[in-house]
């Protein structure tokens, strides 16, 4: 099976590929950031508040359609703090709604593999009634934190692949 780079994370990365949507698009507080650091690598960090009924914090990226299959996964090697983050995808860049999954980083630098058959449909924080995502196409992935906590965070990405 062909892998193909969905971001590959270098010293000259623009971090303006990437942009923050924090709570406070409904009235919250938190506050995200995304950089790239000078060794080349991603990282999305800042503080989730619950202030003003806020709480996550996200960073997304658009890109030209890549094609899916149902048995096709995104490997993400990462380097998280030892919380829970979400993983989304949209199939258009324009729909309401994303697929999403959690998964757990471990704070050393790992390998997440998603496999996206498993990702559901939600919106703003409640699963929709569809199916989980069967392949197609993709033009969006993003990392979202928002475990109902005052919390900080720090997210290091180095590359993601789409297998």
């Amino acid at each position: 099976m062909k892998t193909s780079t969905i971001y590959n994370f270098t010293a000259q990365s623009n971090p303006q590929d990437w942009i923050i949507i924090d709570d406070v698009v409904m009235g919250g507080r938190s506050n995200g950031n995304f950089t790239i650091s000078d060794d080349g690598h991603g990282i999305f960090s800042g503080v989730v508040s619950l202030e003003n009924n806020g709480g996550f914090s996200s960073v997304r990226h658009q890109f030209s359609k890549l094609n899916t299959t149902e048995d096709s996964k995104v490997v993400i090697r990462l380097k998280g703090d030892g919380k829970d983050y979400q993983f989304r995808i949209k199939d258009k860049k324009s729909a309401y709604y994303s697929y999403i999954i959690t998964f757990k980083t471990n704070g050393e630098w790992q390998n997440v593999t998603i496999h996206v058959k498993d990702l559901y449909p939600s919106y703003r924080g409640r699963t929709l009634d569809l199916p989980n995502f069967a392949g197609g196409p993709m033009e969006e992935i993003v990392f979202l934190i928002g475990n109902k906590k005052n919390e900080s965070f720090q997210l290091v990405i180095d590359k993601i692949e789409l297998e």
